[in-house]
């Protein structure tokens, strides 16, 4: 190998970091930032005068064992693509019936001030001013619990 290269494998680690995260930027998957952190100590191992190859061989299980451990739990504790949006966010909210409901007839539920067709989970009935449940949601209905 070129002696240039292996005097200056420091930049090479640093033009990797650079490399992850700037794709990481770009992806925000929470994949190659691990592998940042990785090169990233490569830079200072670098120094050290260990074989290339090796340095490689250590960036890998570094970076590996940073994906496997950590990865999750820094996922879980973000709460990355978890977070209900749109109507999915109204399941579990309470409404207001302000048309009752009947066994062979939808009725219609309030919630957030937004009018919904609404009708009961056991096809109960359920009179008007009773505050229910949210359980699903089908197309435009309101599926809920007393």
């Amino acid at each position: 190998m070129n002696i240039f290269f292996l005097n200056n494998l420091h930049w090479f680690w640093f033009v990797l970091t650079v490399l992850f995260v700037l794709t990481e930027i770009f992806t925000i998957g929470l994949t190659t930032l691990w592998f940042a952190i990785g090169s990233l100590l490569m830079i200072f191992l670098s120094f050290l005068r260990i074989p290339f190859w090796w340095q490689i061989l250590i960036f890998l299980i570094i970076s590996s064992l940073l994906l496997f451990l950590t990865r999750p739990l820094l996922i879980k504790k973000l709460k990355i693509g978890k977070e209900k949006t749109n109507i999915n966010a109204l399941i579990g909210k309470t409404c207001l019936v302000t048309k009752s409901i009947s066994k062979l007839e939808k009725g219609e539920a309030k919630v957030n001030g937004v009018l919904w067709s609404a009708k009961s989970e056991d096809n109960s009935e359920i009179p008007k001013g009773s505050e229910c449940k949210i359980i699903a949601i089908n197309g435009a209905t309101l599926i809920i619990q007393k």
